[in-house]
């Protein structure tokens, strides 16, 4: 028992000792270990970086998601896919489905099943207040019942347009709080004159929400009825999308049954015949996104194995310089009776600490950089305990490989060679 104690002393103690040798090591070649720590660091920092910033999209999306609902599905003139497009119809079906309509928004909107169907169109715009000018600034043409399908934020001061408003085409407008910012300042924005691509439009609410990733971060918008749009604002019907919410107490497979009858029977389509529209679902939505930012994923793990991959080259150099350095040193310490396993331990612990070092400094920097990325953009990044733990553990896995060959070339030197070493 007592062997046993005394053996993990020793290794706590060559432990403490390699760390101070390490250390020494950094202050007598600063320029060799500062490259060595740099090619960790950066390995580490684009782990910690990418990781927060996909944790923090990650949320935002979960949050968009679950405002929009479970249950809501939107109608698009064009599928989302990722399958190449040659211009051919065979590859290009979806080309020529026709557009959607403020026509199909009604007609989906009297269904037993359906408590809402939105058609909304984006345009881009100019939009002015006196002397202060917003170019292609994002606006909207929606319905009256825009507020049942967006529950992304809240409209105070003010008040939303009205059927009425929307059907006869009035010039009404509701801004978001930036576009009210910096068109008006700190003044009352309700009952104000703007202009949208010329056109006047009277101010009637201010609309509040939290910016995301998938809204495009905190921009300037408006929001006009939908036939105000098309009628004064020459906005085209190719790209209008039916956002549609369906009753609590029906399922969303049996609001799309419905709604894909209708569709087919409106649009006169044979049973044989494939649907010339597409539904996208929250669940369809998720995975485009997965697809996506799972490309970013690969992105990281490439990044930071390249990063790494030349701090443990570093490692290797500078070890092995370590070692033709000490060589007299490790004679010394053999003819003192030191063993194989005490060398080869002293020298990998050296080597973690290397690039622990770098580890820590990658995580400091990509820290700072996530904190910079949550303040100065939509995206709320923030470091997950995942993303620490595999940048530290990475590093160190890191270490023990590539010091392995300097530590067993170490432990293996003859004592009286070494010592005759000059």
């Amino acid at each position: 028992m007592g062997d046993r104690n005394g053996s993990i002393g020793v290794r706590i103690y060559s432990l403490f000792e390699g760390v101070t040798i390490a250390l020494d090591s950094l202050r007598q070649n600063r320029v060799r270990a500062a490259l060595t720590i740099l090619g960790v660091a950066v390995g580490v920092f684009v782990v910690v970086v990418i990781s927060a910033a996909i944790h923090g999209i990650n949320a935002s999306v979960a949050r968009d998601f679950e405002k929009a609902g479970p249950t809501t599905f939107t109608l698009n003139r064009f599928p989302i896919t990722f399958e190449a497009c040659d211009g051919t119809d065979d590859t290009c079906k979806w080309r020529h489905n026709p557009r959607m309509s403020f026509a199909d928004a009604k007609a989906i909107g009297t269904l037993s099943t359906i408590r809402a169907a939105c058609a909304q169109m984006n345009l881009g715009r100019e939009v002015r207040y006196k002397d202060r000018d917003l170019p292609s600034t994002t606006v909207i043409g929606t319905m009256a019942n825009w507020t049942i399908v967006d529950h992304a934020g809240d409209l105070y001061p003010g008040r939303s347009f009205t059927e009425s408003e929307e059907t006869n085409g009035d010039h009404v407008a509701i801004i978001n709080d930036e576009m009210a910012t910096r068109l008006f300042g700190d003044s009352d924005p309700l009952d104000k004159v703007i202009s949208i691509s010329n056109v006047p439009f009277v101010v009637i609410g201010v609309y509040h929400y939290e910016a995301s990733f998938l809204s495009g971060g905190n921009r300037p918008r408006a929001i006009i009825p939908f036939e105000t749009a098309y009628r004064s604002l020459n906005a085209s019907f190719n790209n209008i999308a039916i956002a549609v919410v369906p009753r609590d107490d029906v399922t969303r497979d049996q609001a799309q049954d419905e709604v894909i009858a209708l569709m087919r029977a409106r649009r006169a389509l044979r049973p044989a015949q494939d649907n010339n529209f597409a539904i996208i679902t929250q669940d369809k939505l998720f995975e485009t996104y997965n697809k996506i930012f799972g490309m970013f994923f690969l992105v990281m793990i490439v990044l930071s194995a390249i990063g790494l991959l030349v701090g443990g080259v570093g490692v290797i150099a500078i070890m092995m310089i370590s070692v033709t350095e000490r060589t007299r040193e490790i004679g010394v310490r053999k003819a003192l009776g030191a063993t194989r396993g005490t060398i080869l331990w002293q020298f990998l612990v050296e080597a973690v600490t290397l690039t622990a070092i770098g580890a820590i400094c990658g995580l400091i920097g990509g820290g700072i950089v996530s904190v910079i990325i949550r303040n100065a953009t939509p995206i709320k990044a923030s470091i997950p305990p995942f993303a620490i733990v595999a940048a530290l553990g990475a590093s160190a896995i890191t270490g023990v490989i590539f010091g392995m060959l300097p530590a067993m070339r170490a432990s293996k030197l003859d004592p009286v060679d070494a010592l005759r070493y000059e």
